[in-house]
């Protein structure tokens, strides 16, 4: 049997452990990179970073907000009203995270670490702060294929799969961004590599609830796409596009890096949705 066959015989559930899985897994990759080296070139980092805010925002329209909106029309819904609230509500659900869940962001010192404040150590600190934002892209994901069992037109297996492989994409300087400076820091090269992958292991959880949530609750579809949406726009304008425009020389770099990662994600979803 051709494995795509396979696949779309799957239940949805499954789908979405898979592809996140697959997330899981790129992250872990970017982690590896501890074991070659001790630090990755600035500028380089940078434009990954860059990149990955492009492919975020990209999948935030194409594999999210236009669905839903075609959706909301389709199942009587008024199409403006679902994606602004839908999209406002992810916005802020990543707020309230933000603001209570103790994080690090990566070359900050730890008197500026964010949310509740504890003793914990600076790698978990750092650990959570990538973490923070896996949880939306690991509910994107989920919420696409349970689109997709749903059996509504604009939901298409293939856009789901383009939605899993540019998160992917955007996953591997993501672990690299905690691995590496756990590293500087004299942590082994085991340990670092082992918190850099577990920053991804968020994804498969929350791409199962977020499918299973959709198929258990169809009517809320439309809402959980541009809730979804709202939330990757939060963790993008809020963590990626700061954290990678920090050196001015860089910022032209890093401005055309985001422009292929949304271009990127733009022809995934295009030509495989």
């Amino acid at each position: 049997m051709h494995p795509f066959i396979f696949f779309q015989e799957l239940n949805p559930v499954i789908q979405a452990l898979l592809a996140t899985l697959f997330t899981w897994g790129v992250t872990a990759a970017g982690a590896a990179l501890v074991f070659m080296h001790r630090t990755v070139n600035r500028k380089v980092m940078d434009s990954m970073l860059g990149f990955a805010a492009g492919v975020m925002i990209a999948a935030s329209f194409w594999s999210l907000l236009a669905p839903g909106i075609e959706m909301a029309g389709q199942m009587g819904f008024v199409p403006w009203r679902t994606a602004a609230l839908g999209f406002m509500a992810g916005g802020l659900f990543m707020r309230l995270i933000d603001l209570f869940l103790p994080h690090l962001h990566p070359g900050l010192d730890i008197s500026k670490s964010e949310g509740v404040k504890t003793s914990w150590q600076r790698s978990t600190l750092l650990v959570l702060a990538i973490t923070l934002h896996n949880i939306p892209e690991g509910l994107a994901v989920g919420v696409a294929f349970g689109a997709v069992a749903a059996n509504i037109p604009s939901a298409t297996l293939g856009g789901a799969i383009a939605l899993a492989i540019g998160i992917g994409l955007q996953n591997f300087p993501e672990g690299a961004a905690v691995s590496m400076p756990l590293r500087r820091e004299g942590l082994s090269r085991g340990k670092s590599f082992v918190l850099g992958q577990a920053s991804g292991l968020v994804e498969p959880v929350a791409g199962v609830l977020g499918a299973y949530f959709v198929l258990s609750m169809q009517s809320v579809l439309p809402y959980a796409l541009c809730f979804a949406a709202g939330a990757m726009i939060f963790v993008v304008v809020e963590e990626l596009i700061p954290e990678s425009q920090q050196n001015p020389k860089h910022i032209d770099m890093v401005t055309m890096a985001t422009m292929v990662g949304f271009a990127v994600m733009m022809v995934l979803d295009v030509a495989l949705g």
